[in-house]
């Protein structure tokens, strides 16, 4: 078994669910101070800096230390050349190529200073997540040239990311007696003719840079009514709107206004800017290059957008499978972590 693999084991055997990843931080940090030394891992919260700053340019390697809640799931296996455990491919794959990089002395004495992020609480909402309090406690983060975000990419390199809003539309109507409903006004179905249109709604495309990023509107959730005997007065959904980097958050929230224009109210729950993609970008087209990996959008929110708003350019690459995120039998080729690693270490070094 690959050092690679068994650090992938020992990852996933170290539970580290959303809210629940000190542990796991706790073991990151002890294996990591046996190169970089008590001052060259940083603790904040259950988050870690691991690296030191020099005058050498800064590149940065991310990565959520959380996973999705487990599903009945138990210890790490290998079989048939994969690895299978929870967050296998979301993201403790990505992990272990971090934890493998920054233990390697040519990345250690090449070209740049690089820096590892570990965080928590990315699985959870958008304003819970670890990675904001580390880039505020350490401003100089912000001199990064370039960051690699290690999420699942199926071994793409996936540039840019797409924003998303959450709001709540609400449909007014008023109560009557179900027997007599011509004397009320059934919110929900009321409804019905604008969520048929939504229904019917294509994605729309957005070229940016040749890459194509679709633009949804889904709604997640309803609820409405208080009694099967009521016709209902009120009715609310979710509306999320999944948008193309080449808009403003103010723009994004304006399009998803006038979509639900039909709802009696319209609430913003929260909203998150999508990721640039990172345009003559020297560092990014040295990757392209070394990695060989094919250049594609990211149909997803992840952090790149954050590490934007800090003026960091940074792509996404990494080692996991984006269909096997979240699923209860979540697992990675074996295979897929030694393609990474020795990318990014061509890269680095």
């Amino acid at each position: 078994m690959s050092d690679l693999i068994s650090t992938l084991v020992d990852l996933i055997d170290v539970p580290s669910e959303i809210g629940d990843e000190g542990r796991l931080c706790t073991s990151l940090a002890e294996r990591l101070m046996s190169t970089w030394g008590m001052d060259g891992v940083e603790r904040i919260g259950n988050s870690l800096i691991v690296g030191k700053r020099s005058q050498r340019p800064l590149v940065l390697l991310v990565g959520h230390i959380d996973t999705v809640p487990a599903q009945g799931n138990g210890p790490a296996t290998i079989e048939e050349g994969r690895v299978i455990g929870l967050g296998a491919s979301d993201m403790k794959s990505g992990l272990a190529v971090m934890v493998h990089l920054l233990e390697d002395p040519s990345v250690r004495l090449g070209p740049y200073d690089v820096v590892g992020l570990f965080y928590d609480k990315e699985e959870g909402p958008v304003d819970d997540n670890g990675l904001e309090p580390v880039l505020q406690r350490a401003p100089w983060l912000a001199e990064a040239e370039f960051a690699v975000v290690l999420e699942p990419t199926d071994l793409e390199l996936q540039v840019g990311c797409i924003g998303t809003i959450n709001a709540t539309v609400r449909f007014e109507g008023y109560s009557a007696h179900s027997a007599r409903p011509w004397l009320g006004e059934n919110a929900i179905t009321k409804a019905g003719s604008w969520l048929a249109e939504l229904h019917a709604r294509l994605p729309e495309s957005i070229i940016i840079d040749g890459l194509e990023f679709k633009e949804v509107f889904s709604v997640t959730t309803a609820s409405g009514g208080i009694a099967r005997n009521i016709i209902p007065a009120s009715f609310e959904l979710n509306l999320n709107y999944r948008f193309a980097p080449d808009k403003t958050l103010d723009e994004a929230e304006a399009n998803l206004r006038e979509v639900a224009a039909a709802a009696d109210g319209i609430e913003i729950v929260d909203r998150a800017p999508p990721g640039p993609v990172p345009r003559g970008n020297s560092y990014f087209e040295r990757l392209a290059a070394m990695s060989g990996a094919a250049c594609t959008p990211k149909q997803a929110w992840t952090d790149v957008a954050r590490l934007a708003q800090h003026g960091i350019p940074a792509v996404n690459y990494g080692p996991g499978e984006t269909a096997q995120a979240h699923q209860a039998a979540e697992s990675v080729a074996v295979v897929n972590l030694p393609v990474v690693f020795e990318a990014l270490l061509r890269f680095l070094s």
